[in-house]
C-alpha cells in the first residue's frame, strides 16, 4: 500500500503547485498492477531542457521529502502528527476491509450450509416423488390371502377397503418357476449392481457412448467393442477394441475417421454399421465400418433436435438410437407430441419410419431410456445414487405403465444408457466410466 500512498501523495503536490493543470491517468502495466502517470504542461517551455535548473533542483527537493516520509513509514517511524495521522487513517481503513470481508465470509459459510441443506431436502423430495409416482392409485379394496385351491400362489382377490395393498403394489412379482428366461424375451425383473471396466484417461471422456454389435460383420468380430467420446463440437473418433479385456486396458486396434460429425450418445451398432445422429439436424446417418463410407442418411420426421427435446440431463440428447431383439428403434420426440416420447421402429437398410407410437412421458422428465424387446424403459434420476427405472411401455400393446425397478449410478452422472444386445446386458457411461449391467427378465404372466 506505501507505493500508493506515495503517488497519490505526489500528484497533490505537482496539482497544488501547477493551479490545478497537472494531469493524472490510471492503467494497467504489462505486469496487471496498476500505475498511474502525471502530466503537468510547462508554461513557458516547448520541451523540456537538456539540463538542470529550478524547476528540476525544485522537483528533487519534494521527491527527497516524499522519499524521507515513505522511509519513516515503513521503518514505523510517526515522523509528526501529520505522519502518524495517516498512517492511523490508513490502518483504520485497513482494519473495516478485513472485518467487512470476514462477515462476507461467514455470510458465504452460512448461505452454502443452507444451499447443502436445501439439496438434500429436494434429493430427499425427489425419491419421495418417485414413489409416489410409481404407485398406482389403490382400488376401493383390500387384498384376502390366496384361495387354497390356487396352490399358495401369488393371487390375490379385492374387497374391502384397506391401506396395506399401497405397499404390496410396489413390491416386486417374480416370474413363476421356470419361466424366467435371461435368453429370449420377457419383461424386465431387475437390474444389478454395475461393474466398471475402464475410467477415461482425460475431460474427453466425461461423456461417452460404448457398444457392441449384435450381428457383427467382416472384417470385425463379435467381441469387438467401440467407444466414442462424446465431448466437444468435432465429435468423429471411433475407437476400436479386439475385446473387452483390451477395453479395458485401454489398447485401441482401430480408429475410424467419420465423415459427419456426430451429436449426443445415442449412437448404436447393428449389422456391420454404426447409426448416429448429424450434428445439429435431425438427420440419421448409417456409416458402414467396412468400407467407411456413409451407406444411407434419412431426416427423421418433425423429430426435434439440438437442445430441444434432451433427456432430463441435456447433452443434446434429442434422438435416442438403441436396437434390441426386434430391430432398430429411434427415441424422440416433436412439436406436435409437445415433448413427449415418441418411439419409432426404423428400417436399418433405409432408415425410414415403418411406424410410430406416441407416449404420456415427458421426454425431459426422465434422465434416459433404452429399449428391450420392444419394450421402452425410462430411468428417472441421471445423478441420484439409488434411483428408479419408473416407466416401461410396450409397443405390443401400445401401453405403459409405472414400473419401480431399482437402478444405481455409482459414479452419479449417467449420460448414456443403452440395451447391449450382443451381451443382453445395459452398457452405461457414469461420469468418465464405463460400466456394464446384468439383467433379470421373465415371461409376462397372463392376467
Amino acid at each position: 500500500m506505501w507505493p500508493l500512498l506515495l503517488v497519490c501523495v505526489c500528484g497533490l503536490l505537482l496539482r497544488a503547485d501547477t493551479q490545478d493543470r497537472a494531469s493524472l491517468w490510471r492503467g494497467n502495466d504489462r505486469g496487471g498492477r496498476c500505475q498511474y502517470t502525471f502530466t503537468v504542461p510547462s508554461p513557458v517551455e516547448s520541451s523540456c531542457p537538456q539540463t538542470g535548473g529550478p524547476e528540476v533542483e525544485g522537483l528533487k527537493a519534494r521527491l527527497g521529502l516524499l522519499e524521507a516520509l515513505v522511509s519513516r513509514l515503513t521503518a514505523g517511524d510517526t515522523g509528526g502528527p501529520q505522519t502518524a495521522g495517516a498512517e492511523s487513517g490508513l490502518q483504520e481503513a485497513l482494519n473495516r476491509v478485513v472485518g467487512e470481508r470476514n462477515l462476507l465470509q461467514g455470510e458465504k459459510e452460512r448461505l452454502e450450509r443452507e444451499l447443502g441443506g436445501l439439496q438434500s431436502r429436494m434429493e430427499e423430495m425427489r425419491r419421495e416423488t418417485e414413489k409416489l409416482r410409481n404407485r398406482p392409485c389403490p382400488p376401493h379394496t383390500s387384498m384376502v390371502p390366496p384361495s387354497p385351491s390356487l396352490g399358495g400362489s401369488s393371487v390375490w382377490e379385492y374387497r374391502a377397503p384397506g391401506f396395506q395393498e399401497l405397499k404390496a403394489e410396489v413390491t416386486e412379482v417374480p416370474a413363476p418357476d421356470g419361466s424366467e428366461d435371461n435368453t429370449g424375451c420377457g419383461e424386465l425383473l431387475s437390474v444389478a449392481e454395475p461393474v466398471t471396466h475402464r475410467k477415461a484417461d482425460n475431460i474427453a471422456g466425461k461423456y461417452g457412448v460404448w457398444m457392441q454389435d449384435p450381428e457383427a460383420v467382416s472384417p470385425y468380430g463379435p467381441d469387438m467393442v467401440w467407444r466414442i467420446d462424446t465431448i466437444g463440437t468435432e465429435v468423429r473418433q471411433m475407437f476400436g477394441y479386439e475385446d473387452m479385456e483390451q477395453l479395458s486396458k485401454g489398447f485401441p486396434s482401430k480408429v475410424l475417421l467419420l465423415p459427419e460429425l456426430m451429436e449426443s450418445t445415442g449412437a448404436t451398432l447393428y449389422r456391420g454399421c454404426l447409426y448416429y445422429q448429424r450434428r445439429r439436424s435431425r438427420t440419421i446417418i448409417r456409416y458402414d465400418l467396412a468400407s467407411e463410407s456413409i451407406a444411407a442418411r434419412r431426416e427423421l420426421p418433425h423429430a426435434g433436435f439440438h437442445g430441444q427435446y434432451p433427456y432430463s440431463w441435456g447433452g443434446y440428447t434429442d434422438i435416442d438410437l438403441s436396437v434390441d431383439e426386434q430391430g432398430l428403434w429411434a427415441v424422440y420426440s416433436t412439436s406436435k407430441a409437445k415433448g413427449a416420447i415418441v418411439i419409432s421402429k426404423l428400417d436399418p437398410n433405409t432408415l425410414e419410419v415403418k411406424r410410430s407410437w406416441e407416449t404420456n412421458i415427458r421426454k425431459n422428465s426422465v434422465a434416459n431410456s433404452f429399449m428391450i424387446c420392444g419394450k421402452l424403459y425410462t430411468v428417472s434420476s441421471y445423478a441420484a445414487p439409488n434411483t428408479f427405472i419408473n416407466h416401461m411401455y410396450d409397443t405390443a400393446s401400445s401401453q405403459g405403465k409405472a414400473v419401480a425397478i431399482p437402478f444405481k449410478n455409482k459414479y452419479r452422472y449417467n449420460c448414456m444408457i443403452d440395451y447391449s444386445l450382443a451381451q443382453r446386458k445395459l452398457f452405461a457411461w457414469d461420469n468418465f466410466h464405463i460400466v456394464s449391467y446384468d439383467l433379470r427378465l421373465g415371461r409376462q404372466q397372463a392376467d
